[in-house]
């Protein structure tokens, strides 16, 4: 996240919380081949962002593995998603990984 320019946000009221994950397995890498990561940003909302990882062995073009995550920014207090959204800074850095995608 350093990279996007995204520092952690300690002293805020709200917090990501994570309240979904999965992920879809289709190949193992093994030592001593070089794992390169992806992560994009399939949806960007005034709580919640959806991340997709992607794990891929270098040089190999099909993905081994899939996952998904949502964070819901929640109020430190009540637990339930901020009424004020995410930090801006967070939303300005995770909109550089943004995907939109055609509805077909």
């Amino acid at each position: 996240m350093l990279l996007l320019g995204i520092r952690p946000v300690t002293d805020s009221n709200r917090y990501g919380l994570v309240v979904h994950s999965h992920g879809d397995f289709f190949g193992s890498i093994a030592f001593p081949a070089v794992a390169d990561l992806a992560l994009r940003v399939n949806k960007l909302g005034n709580t919640s962002v959806t991340y997709e990882i992607g794990l891929f062995e270098r040089g190999v073009e099909e993905v081994k593995s899939v996952g998904e995550l949502i964070h819901v920014f929640v109020d430190r207090e009540t637990g339930r998603p901020a009424a004020s959204g995410m930090n801006a800074n967070i939303k300005e850095g995770l909109k550089r990984i943004l995907v939109t995608q055609s509805k077909l």
